[in-house]
């Protein structure tokens, strides 16, 4: 029996103060017959996140609850799941996201991935006990990203609401990233997956996407996911440069990773410009510019855009509307 064919998934969260949702997460992962263990990690929540994940335990030995005293961030949890759990493959579910049913098995039906992903619905988070009714169906039309399709598909452009294709959310293989020696970095609070999967594709990883729609992405205003602090920012265009590094890539590969580096990091100095103004004055702001003369044009642009952003319409937005009313991540036909 192949790592596919058996119920090996591990599915992994981590939860800091998600007491409201991580029981409907926890319920949808262990509904799935694939699934072999579910592992939450309690990352130093202030509320009764454990108790609750604890609260929906379907009694069938599968869910392990650990709890952090001081909190570690998703990558620090994500990495001690990975080491306490056994299962040969392993997937990630955000505390306030859920499975869809039946998500596992059009994932698994082929071997010849390291990592597999599949499309993502962005749910309202008051619509969703019916969203699995308006669940639009897709053909799988399976594709394989090499690292400069990863890359890009992770450089936001303005007026594209969340369309970065690091939002999937694939299984992983664990001997993949064991014979690597692959983990998450948890020096980032941000953009820790790009960075796991950047390197992971540098080494040669099958990185499968497949069209049919398993996970639910919940949207909601106070997401800890959709705030970042500006360090964050310079952490992660600083892990780009470590790539760029360390990993053997070729030319069209490097040259998209410095592409994502300069991206991050404009988004960085804007930031950086904008919380001095805030913090000491406009004049320790222009200060900074000054100073840091390859910045500006980072900076000019970014303030241009934000400025001008009322005036221009929205671009086509990568997360496109079915004819059910779903936004996804991945455009396809849905079936008739």
């Amino acid at each position: 029996m192949t790592e596919t064919a058996a119920n090996n998934v591990c599915v992994i969260i981590a939860a800091k103060n998600a007491a409201d949702t991580i029981e409907l997460a926890i319920a949808s992962a262990l509904r799935e017959t694939e699934v072999a263990e579910v592992v939450v990690i309690d990352d130093g929540s202030s509320d009764r996140t454990a108790q609750a994940a604890r609260d929906a335990d379907d009694g069938t030995g599968r869910l392990v609850v650990v709890e952090f005293e001081k909190n570690r961030g998703p990558a620090g949890a994500r990495n001690h799941a990975i080491e306490i759990s056994r299962s040969p493959l392993i997937a990630i579910l955000d505390a306030d996201d859920f499975f869809f049913p039946g998500r596992f098995k059009p994932m698994l039906q082929a071997d010849d991935w390291d990592f597999v992903a599949d499309n993502i619905a962005f749910v309202e988070a008051e619509t969703v006990p019916s969203a699995h009714t308006k669940l639009d169906h897709f053909h799988p039309q399976p594709l394989f990203l090499d690292l400069v399709a990863f890359v890009e598909g992770n450089i936001t452009r303005k007026g594209v609401r969340r369309g970065e294709i690091g939002f999937l959310k694939p299984i992983m293989r664990r001997s993949f990233l064991d014979a690597h020696g692959l983990r998450y970095n948890e020096s980032l609070r941000l953009g820790e997956d790009y960075d796991l999967y950047v390197r992971a594709l540098a080494r040669g990883a099958r990185y499968k996407i497949i069209h049919s729609c398993g996970y639910g992405a919940v949207v909601r205003g106070n997401s800890l996911s959709g705030s970042h602090r500006t360090e964050d920012l310079r952490r992660l265009y600083e892990a780009d440069r470590a790539i760029l590094s360390s990993s053997p890539l070729s030319p069209e590969a490097a040259e998209a990773i410095r592409r994502h580096e300069r991206h991050i990091r404009g988004r960085y100095e804007l930031r950086h410009f904008l919380d001095l103004k805030s913090k000491s004055g406009p004049g320790a702001a222009l200060a900074y510019s000054l100073a840091n003369l390859g910045a500006v044009p980072a900076i000019a642009g970014g303030i241009f855009q934000d400025k001008t952003e009322r005036f221009r319409k929205n671009g086509v937005p990568v997360a496109t509307a079915g004819p059910k009313g779903l936004r996804y991540l991945l455009q396809a036909p849905a079936e008739g």
